[in-house]
């Protein structure tokens, strides 16, 4: 298959164009990706920094039914910490070192179920097998933080959601029926990450932005649409001559 253009004819196989074709669909799907992700952390953070900026819930006088639409938001409760029945979400890294964040549920006056906090993180001993001591000195009978989906975890296993048998129980994933299950009463199905002035807290650095950054998605989506064109250029380049080399 020969094209003629600008004194120069272009000759292709059928072979090389489905090649070029299949990867400049996917250069470009790349590139379409990484703008779809911008727009998603664009998103996310204005949902932040709307969220940040309504009145806190309170979780006494209204249960939230839909925890996406509450994320970020402040929140406040008043109650008691169960610090018999307390979970250790293992394999946390802090600053390159590794750890637990402490979730302790917390009981509401006068409600049915009760919301684990999230009251920071705390590192792991040279011992795995020697639980870090997280008793509660104080009695807290008032929380404040924020509604945050559990800690995420890249590859979820078989039995990850699962805790040990032992108090503090330690778990990889946080299903919170499972939870509620062990412990004997209902949890809503989102964590609060305490507030850093609150007491009883360990390290607590909740991150307002977002890993990748939407300026970043877009800077991918460049490259991705700039190797397509790369590609075409040379393309059309190695598979062209100037007209008299056809017809010496």
């Amino acid at each position: 298959m020969r094209i003629s253009l600008f004194k120069r004819e272009s000759s292709f196989t059928w072979l090389g164009v489905a090649v070029y074709l299949a990867l400049m669909i996917l250069l470009c799907n790349l590139g379409f990706w990484q703008i779809s992700r911008s727009t998603q952390k664009t998103q996310l953070l204005e949902q932040q920094q709307a969220a940040a900026q309504a009145d806190a819930v309170d979780l006494n006088r209204q249960a939230p039914e839909d925890s996406e639409a509450v994320r970020y938001q402040k929140v406040s409760g008043f109650g008691l910490y169960d610090a018999n029945h307390q979970f250790l979400v293992d394999n946390q890294v802090l600053n390159g070192k590794p750890g637990y964040f402490v979730l302790t549920p917390f009981l509401l006056d006068g409600g049915k179920q009760a919301v684990l906090v999230n009251r920071g993180w705390v590192a792991l001993g040279k011992d795995r097998s020697v639980i870090p001591d997280i008793g509660i000195k104080l009695p807290v009978q008032h929380i404040v933080g924020r509604i945050n989906h559990f800690p995420a975890v890249g590859i979820r296993l078989k039995g990850a959601e699962i805790p040990t048998d032992n108090w503090p129980a330690t778990v990889q994933v946080v299903d919170s029926q499972v939870l509620s299950a062990k412990i004997g009463y209902e949890l809503y199905d989102f964590q609060i990450e305490l507030d850093a002035e609150q007491p009883e807290g360990y390290q607590r650095q909740w991150k307002i932005t977002t890993i990748i950054s939407p300026e970043k998605h877009i800077a991918y989506a460049v490259q991705w649409f700039g190797l397509a064109l790369t590609l075409t250029v040379l393309f059309f380049w190695k598979s062209s001559r100037k007209s008299s080399e056809y017809t010496a």
